[in-house]
């Protein structure tokens, strides 16, 4: 898909048909007939248009004839086949003397708040600036997406308090597989800010540094967030596993002691049960049976007695 947007001095965000300067070009997990149309048109480099449609591209800064391509990861939620999955995926921003381009593999909710105009202040010539919002967008998603986690996990965990069932156990293994991406998203975004901030290829005003600064703490918050989150998952997990282990021990604990009670009971029945004579003529006594049953109890009983005190019961 292929937009393009331009804003006027009055901060109204147009959808126009043919390309301006100063406009940014939107482009959705484009067709090739669309890139070739940027590349032609716009004169963009082929590898800017192609290399964030890689899923595995990891975020960096590029510097080719008056172009520069800036790569970030974005949060992202779909919904998997056990429920929703959090991962990232890259997004380019093209930044060249006339145009900004914006590019990626789907659509994102940093990119849809600023087509939908739900983001005020930002002008598409003013590219620089619009770029660090772009980045401060995806930082503040980040923050975004982790408190929904963090509140998923809270979900799963009470959940688990009140049923040990693997439905919660797979859930809080995806949300620590998403803090993973998340860390790892935001460490790698976080270099290709400071990176911006040094870097003499961007024309940069004193407001347009302001703003980095502030995109670059709020990565940072997003990081620090990530990292105790993560933590916290990984220690639930591990506590859960003891659990699961302990249970599991006492059930196992609980089935041997009955099996060495059943055991004593089938011992004595089987001696009685022999088609041999009885010790003082027992098996001829009328209550024979009752006798033996009683035998038989009475050492169940002290079996009980004693795993009790041993406390396997």
């Amino acid at each position: 898909m292929l937009e393009i947007f331009k804003t006027t001095e009055k901060q109204e965000l147009l959808k126009i048909d043919e390309f301006e300067k100063g406009c940014w070009v939107n482009l959705t997990h484009p067709s090739e007939e669309e890139i070739m149309q940027i590349q032609q048109k716009l004169g963009i480099l082929p590898n800017f248009l192609r290399d964030p449609l890689d899923e595995e591209e990891k975020p960096r800064i590029d510097v080719e004839e008056n172009q520069a391509l800036i790569i970030v990861d974005t949060p992202f939620i779909f919904e998997g086949g056990k429920g929703q999955v959090f991962e990232t995926i890259p997004l380019g921003v093209i930044v060249t003397d006339d145009y900004i381009i914006t590019i990626s593999t789907a659509e994102n909710i940093a990119i849809d708040a600023f087509r939908t105009n739900k983001v005020k202040g930002f002008f598409t010539y003013k590219k620089t600036r619009f770029t660090f919002q772009i980045l401060f967008r995806i930082a503040k998603d980040f923050l975004k997406y982790l408190r929904y986690i963090d509140k998923k996990t809270d979900e799963a965990k009470n959940m688990l308090n009140r049923s040990m069932k693997n439905k919660e156990l797979f859930e809080l293994l995806e949300l620590e597989r998403s803090l993973v991406f998340f860390t790892t998203s935001l460490k790698e975004n976080e270099l290709v800010m400071n990176k911006l901030m040094t870097a003499r290829h961007i024309k940069m005003y004193e407001d347009d540094q302001d703003l980095l600064e502030d995109v670059i703490i709020e990565n940072k918050q997003a990081l620090e967030m990530a990292n105790i989150y993560s933590s916290i998952l990984s220690g639930m997990m591990d506590a859960y596993a003891s659990i699961i282990s302990n249970n599991l021990n006492m059930v196992m604990k609980v089935l041997t002691s009955i099996t060495i009670i059943m055991t004593i009971s089938t011992v004595i029945s089987g001696f009685f049960g022999m088609n041999v004579g009885m010790p003082f003529n027992l098996g001829a006594h009328p209550y024979a049976f009752w006798i033996i049953l009683a035998l038989s109890v009475s050492v169940s009983i002290c079996a009980i007695y004693l795993l009790r005190r041993r406390q396997m019961l």
